[in-house]
């Protein structure tokens, strides 16, 4: 579908379809209020700002029970049939995992939901199910303030990728990806840092909090903490990698236990932040 398609739709038509994007009430009313679009870019800033500046803490909660738990698969043909059709494919990942893998994502989600009060929302999308194991088991050590405002991002990232999937003939050449990102290339090896847990922290109140997490892929990359076209403030960040957790998954005696990395964001360019990694040594700059 087209934007120009989708703006041709009668109010209830469209915001049913916006619903299955975000299944916040509120979200969708007051983004209702701008229909019809003027552009792709138009649509993603509207949705973007109501998300993180007029929406709050019940807002959010409410779109996360639209979602199924990860690993639970048969939600998605019954509890959430609305959506079937630009979620089913969100979890592919787990569809080819162990049975074991399954079994602790199970538990992992009963361990989360029990902790914070919702369940567990990460956008799947191009994950294993051992990278989403090990994303989760790592969010269980957040505070509840943290994991909110982290599930709030990956909510906000979900409902990116459904505008596109709804809007599949629309024009999103202008929508840039994350504004962070991170490379991990082990030396000592000579290839790429795989499955290396990193966050990316902020200063809240004097104290650094987690903003953003992720696991590397089998490229060493993650190019989505950040939902797309989304630019945190100008101010210091950290990024931590969690090296000795790695160097132990690889039967390697390193010397670093976790590598942090302080940098500090001036505009809403890209940011690119690289760690070159062996068991005695480390080094960073700032990529493209």
């Amino acid at each position: 579908m087209k934007l120009n398609d989708f703006n041709k739709l009668n109010v209830e038509e469209a915001s049913a379809l916006l619903k299955t994007c975000c299944g916040c009430d509120k979200w969708v009313t007051q983004l209702m209020q701008k229909f019809p679009f003027a552009d792709e870019m138009n649509l993603v800033k509207y949705a973007e700002d109501l998300w993180y500046n007029t929406c709050a803490k019940e807002d959010w909660l409410e779109a996360f029970t639209h979602h199924p738990k990860i690993g639970d698969v048969k939600s998605l043909q019954e509890k959430f049939a609305s959506t079937q059709h630009l979620a089913g494919n969100e979890q592919s990942g787990v569809n080819t995992a162990s049975q074991e893998i399954i079994v602790q994502l199970a538990k992992a989600n009963a361990d989360y939901e029990v902790k914070f009060g919702f369940i567990f929302i990460v956008c799947a999308t191009g994950k294993s199910a051992g990278e989403m194991l090990q994303l989760l088991q790592d969010r269980l050590k957040n505070t509840y303030e943290e994991e909110l405002n982290i599930a709030m991002g990956e909510q906000h990232k979900i409902t990116i990728i459904r505008f596109k999937k709804l809007l599949d003939e629309a024009n999103w050449e202008g929508l840039k990806v994350s504004q962070i990102t991170t490379h991990v290339l082990d030396t000592s090896l000579g290839k790429p840092g795989q499955d290396l847990s990193i966050r990316l922290k902020h200063q809240v109140n004097g104290n650094w909090q987690t903003l953003a997490q992720g696991v590397t892929n089998a490229d060493g990359r993650i190019a989505d903490l950040l939902p797309p076209a989304k630019n945190i403030n100008p101010g210091n960040y950290k990024m931590v990698f969690e090296t000795g957790d790695y160097f132990a998954k690889n039967n390697t005696k390193g010397f670093y236990p976790e590598v942090e990395i302080q940098f500090t964001v001036f505009d809403d360019g890209h940011y690119h932040v690289p760690l070159l990694i062996n068991p005695f040594g480390y080094s960073t700059y700032r990529g493209s």
